[in-house]
C-alpha cells in the first residue's frame, strides 16, 4: 500500500511515541541508532510495524 506523506508521518510518530515509553522494538537495532523517531522510521522502512491505516471509499 502507498500512504500519503500524512499518513506515513501520523505513522512513523505514533510509533515513536510507543518507543519514547518503553514498547520493544520491531527489529534489530543498530547501536548507531538511539533516538525514538529515527528507529521509528528505520521499523516503517523494514515494513514491520502493525498500524494499518483505513480509508473511506470516495464516490467518483
Amino acid at each position: 500500500m502507498d500512504y500519503t506523506r500524512f499518513e506515513k508521518a501520523r505513522i512513523i510518530g505514533a510509533r515513536a511515541l510507543q518507543l519514547a515509553y518503553g514498547a520493544p522494538p520491531l527489529v534489530k537495532v543498530p547501536d548507531s541508532i538511539s533516538d525514538p523517531l529515527a528507529l521509528a522510521e528505520l521499523e516503517f522502512n523494514e515494513g514491520v510495524i502493525p498500524i494499518v491505516v483505513l480509508r473511506e471509499k470516495t464516490a467518483k
